[in-house]
């Protein structure tokens, strides 16, 4: 069966119709998730890096409050370190001397910077610190301070973790990772980005954004490649980056509307395209650099511009090839670049040209170490006068961990290190920073001069020419700590507390006035032992199991046991006494009453019932005795070593049932029976069962008198 309908395929929402149907992004719903976790390789990614403008300039134009126009230049003993854009107009650099740059401006404010004078606590501005080089050592301690300042600004306008990812970089420098910020922003602005892709595949292409223009505002917008135009639609890239420009500018508004601080910026797809963006356009100003744009920005370029292609590997490509700029580099196919270069290094200088880099912003911007040095012109030649320099050196490192928080604990290093130069020859030592003192000046000074001490031991240490002082391996301190106050109790709560233990006590005292004693075991001797056979795998009161219906059955056996008395009276003392004192096997002390008594005397152990569930008995057709099941084969047993000491000793057990022995008042049997275990047949030499000695408190067992 036809269709007059036109073939369609199942999923047209993944299909670009160049005449005019339905037309997709070249993004996909994974690469819009990869945003929101801020992976380095989403091409929606985001970064954006701040400039602070002639920091320390602006440092001191903020300190004294002088008009934005006015030029100013930031002095070092001879030189300068620092000039204000205002300045620059009128073609001074950092490479002029103080004359010089007073001869081109001479209306130029020049600020020194703040010093340390030798046997201060504190650094100050001293108005004569540029004459003062032997006595005075520069401090940076003002601008770290404000710097600090700009970056507590830069967090408290973005939200918070995990939307806000921030580095340090420099003391004047910041990159932002703004892709989970703008990930956000674009499920609010764009609800339709917010369900879950066609078909649950994550590869499908997003819809196409419906925004035909975007508003750039005043930002220094950089063109598009040569194969690029501006007529065509913005795709999700450019309307992310156009969010990133945004936010970045309300950072930029904040710092300079709270700290009176200007600053330029660079929004890219990556941090290395981010920090040329700050630097192009200056001052007060900021670079955004599309997707679609990085082949044109960077083609202005010398490519020993670009991070970590300086120096020495820098020199390298632009021997080896000829040339510094990355329009010309781009022309070399990889395979030669990892000819020449190395494959490694060849495949990273192919990538990094063409705009392709993926470090990852670390959010992590504390300092890992702090240095304070001194170099001598002319050199020191005695130990006191480095001890005075060790002194400012640590005053200046603790009040710089002060800021750290080392008096809250927060952080503190682990090591110091001193560096001593003479001549040519550099020396260092190292020592331990104790973790169980607090950090102060004095400790670190101390340390110090130990370190100090043994590097003039080692050898020749003057004329000195370099002298620094570091502390490192930063560590955070305890978090979620107790003082001894807070595991202890007060009022109300400790006799809570009090009461509740008492309770306790007294439900233990109550099951342990519940629960039966303990009875010693005692090993059985003679022929007892083949009828009470223990199982250990039971309870400690399993030997007195069925005892009690036993009892009745076996009395009228006790007056015919004769020779088994004594065997017999220590297991009738162990169902009696066994909490007292234990009895010896054979002695006079025997707990035997009289065949009439109801207390069996031969009857074998058996285990108390109350310990036990009940269990099927039997009946025994010799002692009519109700007993447990599987006492049957035991019992039966017992019957028949009754019947062979009947065989073997006939008079004695006819006498015995006829005249039962008496008791004497002590409870001990009047009779001498004969010792138990003695075998028939001739005596040894020396004595037998008869000429052998009775041991004290013993007596002679006599049977058949």
């Amino acid at each position: 069966m036809s269709s007059s309908q036109p073939f369609l395929p199942s999923s047209p929402l993944s299909q670009a119709y160049p005449g005019g149907g339905l037309r997709k992004s070249r993004f996909t719903y994974k690469h819009l998730s990869q945003l929101s976790l801020s992976s380095t390789t989403c091409p929606l990614r985001v970064i954006a890096h701040i400039d602070l403008d002639a920091f320390y300039a602006q440092c001191e134009m903020v300190r004294l409050n002088v008009p934005e126009d006015q030029p100013l230049a930031v002095q070092q003993w001879q030189g300068l370190i620092a000039i204000n854009y205002p300045a620059r107009k009128f073609g001074m650099n950092r490479h002029i001397t103080i004359t010089e740059a007073k001869k081109l401006c001479p209306n130029l404010i020049m600020q020194h910077v703040a010093t340390w004078k030798e046997g201060d606590e504190k650094w100050a501005y001293h108005k004569d610190a540029f004459a003062q080089i032997a006595n005075h050592k520069v401090s940076l301690d003002p601008y770290r301070l404000e710097s600090r300042r700009i970056l507590a600004c830069i967090k408290e306008t973005l939200p918070a973790p995990p939307l806000q990812k921030v580095e340090k970089a420099s003391i004047d420098e910041v990159f932002l990772d703004l892709s989970a910020q703008i990930h956000s922003i674009l499920l609010e602005q764009y609800p339709e980005l917010s369900g879950p892709p066609p078909y649950d595949d994550p590869t499908e292409n997003l819809p196409r954004s419906p925004t035909t223009a975007l508003d750039w505002n005043t930002d220094a917008l950089v063109d598009l490649d040569n194969t690029e135009t501006e007529d065509d639609d913005p795709d999700w890239d450019d309307i992310a980056i156009q969010i990133g420009s945004e936010i970045v500018r309300g950072v930029r508004d904040a710092i300079r509307e709270r700290l009176k601080y200007t600053c330029s910026a660079g929004i890219a797809h990556n941090k290395m395209i981010a920090k040329l963006g700050s630097a192009h356009k200056k001052p007060n100003q900021q670079t955004i650099v599309r997707n679609r744009a990085i082949q044109q920005f960077l083609g202005g370029f010398k490519f020993t511009k670009i991070r970590n292609l300086g120096g020495k590997l820098g020199d390298q490509v632009v021997s080896t090839f000829g040339t510094d700029q990355v329009t010309e580099l781009l022309q070399v196919p990889i395979e030669q670049l990892k000819f020449k270069l190395g494959d490694d290094t060849g495949s990273w200088v192919y990538a990094i040209i063409r705009g392709e880099e993926y470090s990852e912003v670390n959010s992590r911007t504390q300092i890992k170490s702090m240095l304070s040095a001194k170099s001598f012109r002319p050199s020191i030649n005695t130990f006191e006068q480095a001890v005075r320099w060790l002194r400012i050196f640590a005053a200046d490192i603790f009040s710089r961990l002060v800021e750290e928080g080392v008096l809250e604990n927060k952080r503190r290093p682990k090591t110091m290190n001193l560096h001593h130069r003479q001549g040519g020859q550099m020396r260092s030592r190292q020592a331990p920073i104790p973790s169980g003192r607090s950090i102060d000046e004095a400790l670190l000074f101390e340390i110090s001069k130990t370190l100090l001490g043994q590097v003039i031991v080692d050898g020749r240490a003057w004329p000195c020419a370099n002298l620094s002082l570091s502390v490192g391996g930063f560590e955070d301190g305890p978090t979620g700590n107790r003082g001894i106050g807070g595991f202890l109790v007060k009022g109300e709560e400790a006799k809570a507390m009090r009461s509740t233990s008492r309770d306790v006590e007294h439900q233990d005292s109550a099951l342990d006035s519940g629960r039966p004693g303990k009875r010693r075991r005692v090993d059985e001797g003679g022929i007892q032992k083949f009828f009470a056979k223990r199982d250990n795998s039971r309870g400690e009161h399993d030997d007195e199991f069925g005892a009690d219906e036993e009892a009745p059955a076996l009395l009228h056996h006790s007056s015919s046991l004769g020779d088994l008395e004594a065997l017999t009276a220590k297991n009738e003392g162990q169902g009696t006494q066994d909490q007292t004192d234990e009895k010896p096997a054979f002695g006079m002390h025997h707990d035997i009453q009289e065949s009439n008594e109801t207390t069996p005397t031969h009857a074998p152990p058996l285990p108390t019932p109350s310990h036990q569930p009940s269990i099927e008995t039997y009946l025994c057709t010799k002692c009519n005795a109700p007993l447990p099941t599987a006492r049957k084969a035991e019992h039966e047993d017992w019957h028949f070593a009754k019947d062979l000491q009947a065989v073997d000793h006939p008079i004695a057990v006819a006498s015995s049932s006829t005249k039962p022995s008496s008791v004497a008042p002590n409870g001990t049997s009047s009779k001498k029976p004969a010792a138990v275990g003695a075998k028939r047949g001739p005596k040894k030499p020396g004595g037998g069962a008869e000429g052998k000695g009775v041991e004290k408190g013993q007596k002679r067992l006599v049977f058949g008198r």
